[in-house]
């Protein structure tokens, strides 16, 4: 199926050149092409924002948005839900063009869409909960605290896996009744962007209450100082969550960041080699390992290191790379040439220091094969840095005590993972990790959407989103007290 083809959901946002604010408008900046990385070729041609579009539409979403937080909740919910049906309606011609936009595999972008459509439940859902408490006062006063929405909300959000990591913070922003303007990165405008608006527009989302404005730097430092927009919810990089948070914070607002991490997996003497490898190599190499919470470290016991490194090896050595979203290669490529440079770079040095490449290491256009690389240590930067491609690094431990401190020996602090029979003893070492996200027998690329996702240290801020945590991110609380007369004071 080529973008030609594409006659029903998303031609509108393809063919249009456009940003979205309800309708769909010229945008001020620049249009540039998208690249499908897989073949190099152009998918459409897209409008970049610029600062001056930033701040029209957040003018814009400030003002639409209070009718909206007045909306009944029912009224608000039922928009969610027509978005989930046209989501269900449209799921193979989403998921399609999500794997192409990304460089991911079909079940990759079919992924992304079955995760949307729970997550735009899951924002109808929100909404039937209870949005506040009552709190203990003295007699003849009713005091009670409720959420309120923070206002516009600005998201900003990532290449990788765009069509969730836009959603999950703009449905359940727009669910709590705020009004929202979405960056998406400019390599993956439509996926993370268009492709949702489009879905709101057919809900029947009220006009100028969600904004898409693919861009660059420039438009996302517009909307981390825009005085319309209280919060910023941003998914990427470390480095690009530092300069976020550091504007946003000079203009006070509230900053949700979800970053990079270095995700350990210890497996313990104990585990079975077949069920560690596949773990493991599913952790390191999923999407090209193009994940925040993609196996980082492979921690393994001095006893099978060299076993479980064998297998290891077979796996890469029998996996395919090449069109992944055509079904031809278990594997795709890498988005684009600078983030395979630099993935090709951390190979090279730590061979250079000392580690050893078991399989891999080489790369034909933006395909880089599936890479093993054992007799890793502290210090090199296979070690220390977030690769963010399909290289499986393996590091042997002799205890329990070396096992932890080198899975702690991390600025990050996503997701990490334990294989072990012994889950007693698995739950102990887990309990001394510093991650926000843990998971006994099993590898660390999870997340249910349902569930609260938040890192420490340099993957994040100390927030979470999804499920619970929703309400915490995309309000704020505001306390009320009530009497019958005013009493009287001192004064």
């Amino acid at each position: 199926m080529s973008v030609s083809e594409t006659t029903h959901l998303l031609q509108r946002a393809l063919e249009s050149e456009c940003l979205f604010n309800g309708d769909w408008i010229p945008a001020s900046g620049s249009v540039s092409p998208v690249i499908e990385p897989a073949t190099g070729e152009p998918l459409l041609r897209c409008a970049m924002a610029s600062p001056a579009d930033v701040a029209l539409a957040s003018r814009s979403a400030a003002l639409a948005q209070p009718a909206w937080a007045a909306l009944g909740p029912r009224e608000r919910a039922e928009v969610f839900r027509k978005a989930a049906d046209v989501a269900e309606q449209s799921f193979a011609e989403l998921a399609l063009y999500v794997a192409r936009e990304t460089g991911g595999a079909l079940f990759k972008g079919e992924h992304e869409v079955r995760e949307a459509i729970v997550l735009l439940h899951q924002a109808a859902g929100l909404l039937s909960q209870p949005h506040g408490v009552v709190l203990p006062s003295a007699a003849g006063r009713l005091s009670y605290a409720r959420r309120q929405p923070h206002g516009v909300v600005g998201v900003i959000s990532p290449f990788n896996f765009p069509l969730i990591l836009s959603l999950r913070s703009v449905a359940p922003a727009l669910a709590a009744g705020n009004a929202v303007v979405l960056k998406p990165d400019p390599q993956t405008p439509v996926s993370g962007g268009f492709l949702i608006a489009r879905l709101f527009e057919e809900a029947g989302l009220p006009k100028g209450l969600l904004h898409v404005l693919p861009g660059d730097a420039a438009a996302g430092e517009a909307l981390c100082r825009d005085p319309n927009v209280r919060m910023i919810a941003f998914t990427g990089s470390t480095a690009a969550g530092r300069k976020v948070a550091e504007v946003a914070g000079r203009h006070l607002k509230k900053v949700a960041l979800e970053l990079g991490g270095k995700n350990p997996l210890i497996i313990l003497e104990d585990a079975n080699l077949d069920l560690a490898a596949s773990n493991a190599a599913w952790g390191a190499w999923l999407h090209q390992g193009q994940i925040c919470m993609a196996t980082g470290l492979i921690l393994v016991h001095e006893s099978i290191a060299a076993s479980l490194t064998r297998k290891l090896v077979e796996k890469a050595r029998a996996l395919t790379v090449g069109n992944a979203a055509r079904g031809e290669a278990a594997l795709g490529p890498l988005i684009n040439q600078r983030q395979l440079q630099r993935v090709h770079e951390i190979v090279s040095d730590s061979l250079q220091a000392g580690a050893r490449l078991e399989a891999g290491g080489e790369y034909d256009r933006l395909f880089y094969q599936p890479t093993v690389l054992s007799g890793v240590r502290p210090g090199m930067r296979a070690f220390e840095d977030e690769v963010f491609g399909p290289v499986a690094t393996v590091v042997s431990f002799a205890t329990d005590e070396e096992a932890i401190e080198l899975a702690n020996r991390t600025e990050y602090g996503l997701s990490a993972a334990i294989i072990s029979p012994s889950v007693g003893r698995a739950m102990a070492i887990g309990e001394r990790l510093d991650c926000g996200l843990l998971h006994i027998n099993d590898q660390t690329v999870a997340d249910e959407c349902i569930n609260p996702f938040g890192g420490r240290g340099a993957s994040g801020n100390g927030g979470s989103v999804g499920g619970p945590a929703d309400w915490d991110e995309y309000t704020q609380w505001q306390w009320v007290t009530v009497k019958n007369t005013p009493p009287t004071y001192p004064f």
